[in-house]
């Protein structure tokens, strides 16, 4: 399957993007990390959540969706 994952703040400052499509074939969030800290070096050791279509998640959520975000934390206010 496709999916299309967005990079906010300091992640889209290391992947150098702002979204892009992978094509995956796992079902975990957790495998999509993976995959994701493969290809971009450093990006482990960010802080940061994971939406799925918009809803905060989990690493051990399964994936169900075709949009998911790397936000990093948010500044209080």
């Amino acid at each position: 399957m496709y999916i299309t994952v967005k990079y906010f703040g300091q992640i889209a400052e290391l992947t150098q993007k702002e979204e892009e499509a992978l094509e995956f074939s796992g079902h975990q969030i957790s495998g999509l990390l993976e995959l994701l800290y493969d290809k971009y070096n450093g990006l482990e050791s960010k802080d940061f959540q994971i939406a799925q279509n918009q809803e905060l998640v989990s690493n051990n959520t399964k994936i169900t969706g075709a949009e998911i975000a790397l936000l990093p934390p948010f500044a209080g206010g």
